[in-house]
């Protein structure tokens, strides 16, 4: 599996210096995605469960982190990972003056685990011209849940 993301150079304007030249900077470039099916195709070729269960399995796994933080439980995928929710929002200039009206909206955030993070201190990067516009969330055919 390669560990080389590829990158194309993007111009951004500074929001705060409307006038001033833009800057170039480096994006990043999906390779394609994964989708459920290929997932637990590749998983199914490393271990003695079949497809379908890897499938079964991942399924099932949405649902229970979705019934967590719906919870307001913290999920913990291991060296994976963390996912939690967090609010955003306007303050209050006192504790008793806070109303949940303040309360914009709700977000998952997600902190890397030691595997995620040091995935990231691996990586070589590969300069590309810009890609194809086919988003990561359109799904293969054939693939009834993909997962975004």
């Amino acid at each position: 599996m390669s560990k080389s993301v590829s990158y194309s150079v993007v111009p951004r304007k500074n929001p705060m210096e409307p006038n001033a030249d833009p800057r170039f900077y480096a994006q990043a470039q999906a390779n394609g995605d994964v989708t459920t099916r290929e997932m637990a195709e590749r998983i199914q070729k490393t271990c003695t469960v079949t497809r379908a269960d890897v499938v079964a399995v991942l399924t099932a796994l949405e649902d229970v982190i979705v019934e967590a933080l719906s919870a307001g439980e913290i999920v913990r995928l291991g060296d994976l990972g963390a996912f939690q929710i967090g609010l955003s929002g306007k303050g209050a200039n006192t504790e008793d003056r806070y109303e949940i009206s303040l309360i914009k909206k709700a977000k998952i955030n997600f902190r890397p685990g030691s595997a995620l993070s040091g995935m990231l201190t691996a990586l070589t990067f590969n300069k590309v011209g810009k890609l194809s516009k086919k988003t990561a969330s359109e799904p293969e055919e054939g693939d009834d849940n993909p997962i975004e």
